[in-house]
């Protein structure tokens, strides 16, 4: 692997630490620094902003501009959307002696900034020396509220050192926010009131229709005023010597739907409940709420002695840092949202969702919050009537997900990824059965996924074709998950993801007419379904081409095996991010892999590949790959943990773990990899514990890197806590409460019943 850690930040079991700042690693930070709530989120910019280089932005989940595009071909979308900054309600402007705070012009010291993931608080603190010698200790805390999700905190604390006197502060509400990517403001001015002590202001996305309503409630003494796009409280704090004093603010951000006087009112109700609330209260309830979700999430790892200590700190670090960050983005509270590539943590992927969420994001909820999982799909039911439109486009029948999306519609402008990528619909199909068949929810099937399965049935049968040589089917001019080949025939993840859809679509669909007739009835009206279609498919799924060369190793896709070899490690790490420093068409002319192709096929059906092909192709494919995704590195190491492989294992999970809090791939400046967060946590429950979820019971083959001591998780299965915990000698499975459950331990049948059962490791 061609690529190596940036070590920057201090290694802390709960904390994200940085002492001294380093204005070359600004932007990284602000990244790493991020906070959410699923409803908003902020980058971790400074509440004083000034000359240091940033990427201010906070951002609500769903807002977004629409641009229209020239379109020069039939299937090329003719509009795009992308997320947009919201209101900005962290800035203050804070003056002394007539000199502004600004970190990239003034003289300060001890400077500390520390995430505190037990608590969700961003705190920041220096001494800041004026020209005239004074020191001012500045204190700033923030925290997005987890259960009111449209609330959010400041805190400011000041304390003179060596003077007593005046300092002015300024503490702004503002929709003028520019977006960094188009260098413009998307907002226009609806409504504004200031208020000593409360700042309103309510906006309009002309291009997208969309309204947001935003509050800032302080106890700063002085003036209030509003312009339209920005509202400003203005005062004076007398200091006093060593005497500390603070300056909070209240945020109410309101992203609903609803426009004009409606969304005003709604505004005004959310003003008066947080006003009900203190800022130390709201402290305490956040708290609490992280209390709770790290007994049931924590995933808690010791290392095996001290010569492993600060490794596995790292990694500890490294995992929780994974957890914390994908639990603020996305818990289930609304069906109508996503979770976006990069989150609410920055521009880059324009808040756009990929097929991630379905392939390598739902896993984590489908073992931690099955509600939550619930809701991603139904995210995509809902985005249905987009999905036919979209197949449409490409001349096809059924429903093509969008390869990049924030409300159903396609907006990637790339043609070789929207209309050769068929992973969004084939990952829809496989997200609903992984769905289903982990929480026996068989109501969401006959209510809402079979209607997505035949509609992506029908697309994929649409779009597949048969060969004139080999009577085979196959897809061709596709771009399979790899992303570095385009335009190629029969891709071997896309046929065989394409091959199991029509199946499971085959299936549940012959279910239903079985066993719910009238459900199946009317759904075959509402989608005019031909008495032929379901043995179409089946017929598809039964003679479908996956190209190999005889002996168990399957082509990534018909001529990979003929393309010219490029040493993946012989590439400098002055040249990553590959898409910024190689032309784009270099990238597609050598067997050099982004991410797993073959081998993702072969972790999401696990269970349908032997051993021995799983070993032949990581071989073959593992050396190939340059990991430009940051899906990648875990996909290895879960598959390579399975193996026994157990330093690429560890390697890759080392990698995937902390992939942006030590900057691995160079571009952490432009946000987190909130979906490669979510497969770090695969890499610990399908890695190292050997879960597997696509059998007639959950397996678990445990199989203990050595340089740890203890592995400890939990997981939610059909209504249990299954508590785990690894040790050298074997691991101890454990279900407090409801019935018994039935499980597989290194392919042996054992029931879990309340006591614990201990099984000794067998590597």
């Amino acid at each position: 692997m061609a690529k190596a850690a940036d070590f920057y930040f201090k290694v802390d079991p709960w904390k994200i630490v940085e002492e001294g700042f380093d204005p070359a690693y600004s932007q990284v930070s602000e990244s790493v620094f991020s906070l959410a709530n699923e409803s908003m989120g902020v980058r971790g910019c400074f509440d004083e902003g000034g000359s240091v280089d940033s990427l201010r932005g906070a951002y609500a989940n769903g807002v977004y501009a629409v641009l229209p595009i020239d379109r020069s071909y039939r299937g090329i979308i003719d509009k795009t959307h992308f997320m947009i900054p919201s209101a900005e309600w962290l800035m203050t402007e804070i003056t002394l002696d007539g000199e502004k705070l600004d970190l990239g012009r003034v003289q300060f010291r001890d400077f500390r900034r520390e995430l505190d993931m037990r608590s969700g608080t961003l705190t920041r603190s220096f001494v800041w020396r004026t020209a005239s010698g004074k020191e001012l200790r500045l204190t700033f805390l923030r925290l997005m509220d987890m259960e009111h999700r449209e609330r959010a905190y400041q805190r400011i604390t000041f304390e003179a050192l060596n003077f007593s006197g005046k300092v002015s502060v300024a503490s702004s509400l503002s929709f003028d926010v520019t977006h960094h990517g188009y260098r413009k403001c998307f907002w226009e001015p609806a409504r504004a009131e200031a208020a000593p002590g409360r700042l309103m202001l309510q906006a309009r996305c002309a291009s997208s229709g969309q309204e947001m309503f935003a509050a800032a409630l302080t106890n700063l003494p002085g003036t209030a005023e509003a312009d339209g796009m920005t509202a400003v409280q203005r005062g004076i704090l007398e200091l006093k010597q060593g005497e500390a004093c603070s300056v909070d603010k209240r945020a109410v951000i309101l992203f609903t739907g609803e426009t004009g006087e409606v969304l005003w009112k709604q505004g005004l109700d959310a003003v008066t409940e947080c006003e009900r609330v203190s800022p130390d209260e709201a402290a305490l309830a956040q708290k609490s709420y992280w209390d709770v979700y790290w007994r049931t999430s924590d995933i808690s790892i010791e290392a095996s002695g001290a010569d492993t200590e600060a490794a596995v700190a790292a990694e500890q670090q490294g995992i929780r840092f994974c957890s914390f960050q994908l639990a603020q983005t996305y818990n289930g509270g609304s069906m109508r949202h996503n979770i976006g590539a990069k989150g609410m943590t920055g521009e880059a992927y324009n808040g756009h969702a990929f097929w991630d969420t379905e392939s390598c994001c739902l896993p984590f909820y489908l073992f931690t919050n099955p509600e939550a999982a619930r809701g991603l799909l139904l995210f995509r039911y809902n985005t249905l009537p987009m999905a036919l439109e979209r197949a449409k486009m490409l001349d096809c029948k059924g429903a093509c997900y969008p390869i990049a999306t924030i409300n159903g519609d396609e907006a990637c402008s790339l043609w070789q990824h929207a209309s050769l990528q068929l992973q969004p619909s084939t990952a829809v199909a496989y997200g609903i059965w992984h769905y289903v068949h982990v929480t026996g929810d068989e109501a969401f099937l006959w209510d809402y996924g079979a209607e997505m399965l035949l509609q992506i049935a029908r697309f994929m049968a649409s779009r597949v074709a048969k060969s004139a040589m080999t009577g085979k089917y196959g897809f061709y001019g596709v771009m399979g998950p790899d992303e570095f080949h385009m335009m190629v025939n029969n891709n071997a993840y896309t046929n065989y993801m394409g091959m199991r859809t029509l199946a499971l679509a085959a299936e549940a669909l012959t279910r239903m007419k079985r066993e719910k007739p009238g459900a199946y009835q009317a759904l075959a009206g509402k989608t005019s379904l031909a008495d032929d279609e379901i043995a179409t498919w089946r017929e598809i799924a039964d003679q479908m081409y996956i190209p190999s060369d005889g002996n168990g190793l399957i082509e990534q896709h018909e001529g990979f095996f003929n393309l010219p070899h490029t040493d993946v490690n012989s590439i400098p790490m002055s040249e990553f991010p590959l898409y910024e420093h190689w032309s784009y068409d270099r990238i597609y002319r050598t067997d050099m892999i982004k991410q797993p192709d073959v081998l993702m096929m072969m972790y999401l059906y696990n269970s349908s590949f032997s051993d021995q092909a799983k070993r032949v192709n990581y071989d073959f494919y593992e050396p190939r790959t340059i990991h430009e995704s940051s899906l990648s590195p875990s996909i290895h190491s879960v598959l390579a943990a399975e193996l026994g492989k157990m330093d690429d294992a560890v390697r890759f999970f080392g990698y995937a773990t902390r992939l942006d809090l030590d900057n691995y791939n160079r571009n952490t400046r432009e946000g987190l990899h909130v979906t490669s967060i979510a497969m770090a946590w695969a890499n610990i429950v399908y890695g190292f514990a050997g879960l597997r979820s696509d059998g007639n019971v959950i397996r678990f083959a445990p199989r203990m890197p050595e340089r740890w001591k203890q592995l400890s998780f939990s997981v939610m299965y059909r209504g249990r806590v299954v508590s785990v915990r690894m040790t050298r000698e074997g691991t101890v499975f454990h279900v407090a409460e409801g019935a018994p459950l039935e499980v597989q331990i290194y392919q042996e049948p054992h029931t879990l019943d309340g006591s614990e059962l201990f099984v000794p490791a067998l590597y």
